[in-house]
């Protein structure tokens, strides 16, 4: 078991962390329960924050929501991922899109009732990731308003960092949002199985 497993799982929530460098760190932390992000902040030696700056952006937004969506239990069981984090702060349009399209599938398969609005918002989150993953073909158009703001910011060089940082972000979040509401009970495991694909594909 490695070190950060070793922390992660001893009892209590003052022990969580006695096996990592920088424990007193978290011993002066205000909010109970750190979030995984917040242990990848530390092992990357930057300020104590969980917004790091070696993890990518959209993948920041996914760890944040399962973190919020997640019981306690839960949101202890994702911090042996921390390292995994770790240096996945690339920039391209593939990245984002890769994680929106798989948060949004994950989202409209879960078991429970989502709403019309809440399908069609996640479709074209979708329809924006997939024209993006397919180079932007001629036939296709990207979902929503992105089919107005995509041409206007590629003019501007600005397009890749405003999907990557600010669009993509928030189409993952809801995507998360839904699948935990939707989730029939077993939203801790199917979070952390998401957070782990997300992992996977960057």
């Amino acid at each position: 078991m490695s070190r950060v497993e070793a922390g992660a799982t001893l009892s209590g929530p003052g022990n969580q962390f006695a096996d990592l460098p920088g424990k007193a760190h978290y011993a002066r932390a205000e909010r109970p329960e750190p979030c995984v992000l917040e242990l990848v902040s530390k092992l990357a030696r930057e300020p104590w924050t969980d917004h790091p700056s070696c993890v990518h952006p959209t993948l920041g937004s996914i760890a944040r929501a399962v973190h919020d969506y997640s019981s306690r239990a839960g949101r202890r069981a994702l911090l042996p991922l921390a390292p995994s984090f770790l240096g996945t702060a690339q920039p391209g349009f593939d990245v984002s899109a890769r994680l929106v399209a798989l948060c949004v599938s994950t989202a409209l398969t879960s078991p429970g009732e989502i709403s019309r609005d809440e399908r069609s918002r996640l479709g074209r989150a979708q329809q924006t990731a997939g024209y993006l993953l397919a180079s932007r073909p001629a036939d296709q158009q990207p979902g929503g308003i992105a089919r107005w703001w995509l041409p206007v910011f590629d003019r501007l060089r600005i397009s890749e960092p405003v999907y990557r940082n600010f669009v993509a972000t928030e189409h993952a979040a809801e995507a998360v949002a839904v699948t935990a509401r939707a989730s029939d009970g077993d939203s801790d495991i199917r979070l952390r199985q998401l957070l782990k694909q997300c992992l996977a594909t960057v």
